[in-house]
């Protein structure tokens, strides 16, 4: 999976079983749409936790920074249609980083993912960064492999909270974020065990708050697929 642009907002949240059916229905065929008729969003995935039925992670990748705080996007935060309005107090737990894209290896669009967040040491954040960029350019060719990423938060000054942020209530954000996409599950899981495990990466500068989540594809969309239908 490689990311088609220079920003990115990356997203997890939780869904009662008993909205499940509904807010499948609203992300993928209403909000999905939505975002993707933004100029400047190239891409949008929405991933299902393989350990939570209820936890999701959505991606959207951004062409510039500057999208995060475009008047395309703003409106949209500040103008939630109906049945946006409804669904959003049923995002649990949200957590939603706007963030730059440090580093991007692969291509393609694959079925598993893997999720890491952390945060640097206190003077270790070069060091972490150069370390976590050469690992991933490596990874990203190896077999069962296609995409290794680090997106760092850099959350844009846009005053007041937006209208669907007053909805949900207060988002939590994640720092740094590594993303691994492959065809195949046991490598990523493999990887995610070794080589980018919490020990590893404290052993290479990273805090001990380190957050790993397994996801599997449930839809992907790009502005195209909109103008197709």
């Amino acid at each position: 999976m490689s990311l088609l642009g220079k920003a990115a907002v990356a997203m997890w949240w939780s869904i009662r079983s008993d909205q499940r059916a509904e807010f499948g229905d609203w992300h993928s065929h209403e909000h999905f749409p939505e975002r993707m008729s933004i100029a400047g969003f190239r891409r949008g995935s929405r991933w299902t936790s393989k350990t939570d039925a209820e936890r999701f992670f959505v991606l959207y990748e951004l062409e510039q920074y500057e999208v995060l705080t475009s008047t395309g996007y703003l409106d949209r935060l500040n103008a939630p249609t109906p049945w946006s309005t409804k669904m959003m107090p049923h995002h649990l737990g949200m957590v939603r980083s706007q963030c730059r894209v440090a580093a991007s290896f692969g291509g393609g669009v694959a079925s598993s993912l893997a999720t890491v967040r952390l945060s640097p040491e206190a003077g270790r954040d070069a060091e972490l960064q150069m370390r976590l960029t050469e690992a991933l350019g490596t990874l990203a060719q190896r077999p069962g492999l296609t995409g290794g990423h680090l997106l760092l938060t850099d959350t844009p000054r846009t005053g007041a909270p937006t209208t669907e942020q007053q909805i949900r209530g207060k988002d939590g954000a994640a720092d740094w974020i590594v993303l691994l996409s492959g065809y195949d599950a046991d490598v990523v899981e493999d990887v995610t065990a070794g080589q980018f495990s919490p020990s590893s990466l404290r052993a290479a500068g990273a805090r001990e708050n380190i957050l790993v989540g397994r996801f599997r594809l449930s839809l992907t969309m790009t502005p195209q697929d909109v103008a197709a239908t």
